[in-house]
């Protein structure tokens, strides 16, 4: 009797966790063949860093699993410059997702450009080459938690910064820069670099890394920077350099731009809200430049 009761129950848990699934499955392809509505003055494209994973409520309509905030820094922008803005960046992009799609059941983020944007800002790059999900699982690794160990269990540790494709990068973000200014010839297009994660030399408690962990991180971030500089250059778009602007604004710092492993106000190794504010503000400024200069 027991184990009949006992089948049955497993068999509702079960049944219960399949319709859950079904209906998450369900809620993620009707979110992700949904296309933003609103006039593109301004489209912004990207990753969670640009997204603002973390940093308050999400953009109304935005798919639950892309974490759009309406902190992240193209929302703080658009409301800086009084711009109507589809905000199409998404946690978890990657740079064939800006072109292509595929991801959680959605279109290509640059769908939406047309021949009347102005504006188009893109921070990509960082899911392409395993930066920050390398980022945690080194802190979780050497943290005494159950994840822990389940990462230093079947975790077989990062790749060497010269085994990321780099170049496979660039060229995804080169051919999306150049499809945006296929879409819109008239549009001023930014790329921001992702804002500085780590300090410039050692460590500290926040970011969680031994010194031989952040220092083999530290030549990824530098690489990560390099290479979106050199697209943004071939695709001609203004650059925003975070990574240069953010020195001595990281995890360790007095007034950190970005998020470590612990003490998280948001995303941990995401920006926090003053970095998005601030990477917000540094747009603004290069746009006022370029404006002053008549560049495009």
């Amino acid at each position: 009797m027991f184990r009949k009761w006992m089948g049955r129950a497993c068999l509702a848990v079960l049944t219960l966790v399949l319709a859950a699934v079904v209906a998450g499955v369900g809620v993620a392809w009707l979110q992700g063949r949904h296309t933003p509505q609103g006039r593109p003055e301004y489209v912004a494209l990207g990753s969670s860093f640009a997204a603002g994973a973390g940093l308050g409520a999400l953009e109304r309509g935005s798919p639950l699993l892309c974490a759009r905030s309406v902190n992240g820094y193209p929302q703080q922008l658009a409301r800086m410059r009084g711009l109507a803005i589809i905000d199409m960046s998404c946690g978890g992009a990657v740079t064939r997702h800006l072109l292509h799609g595929g991801q959680v059941f959605q279109g290509p983020q640059i769908r939406v450009i047309d021949a009347h944007t102005r504006l188009v800002t893109l921070t990509a790059g960082g899911n392409d080459i395993g930066y920050v999900g390398d980022l945690s699982l080194l802190a979780a690794r050497d943290s005494d938690t159950v994840f822990g160990w389940l990462v230093r269990t079947l975790w077989k540790g990062p790749k060497a910064p010269g085994e990321r494709d780099y170049a496979g990068l660039e060229a995804q973000l080169t051919e999306t820069l150049r499809a945006v200014r296929a879409q819109a010839p008239e549009a001023v297009v930014v790329v921001a670099t992702y804002p500085t994660l780590l300090p410039s030399a050692g460590t500290c408690a926040r970011i969680g890394l031994t010194q031989a962990e952040a220092d083999q991180m530290r030549q990824v971030g530098d690489q990560l920077a390099a290479t979106t500089r050199a697209a943004a250059k071939t695709g001609g778009a203004i650059l925003v350099d975070m990574h240069v602007l953010g020195a001595g604004h990281d995890p360790c710092s007095a007034s950190p731009w970005t998020n470590g492993w612990i003490e998280v106000k948001g995303g941990a190794f995401h920006p926090t809200l003053a970095g998005a504010e601030a990477t917000a503000q540094a747009i603004s400024a290069a746009l006022n430049a370029a404006q002053a200069s008549g560049a495009r």
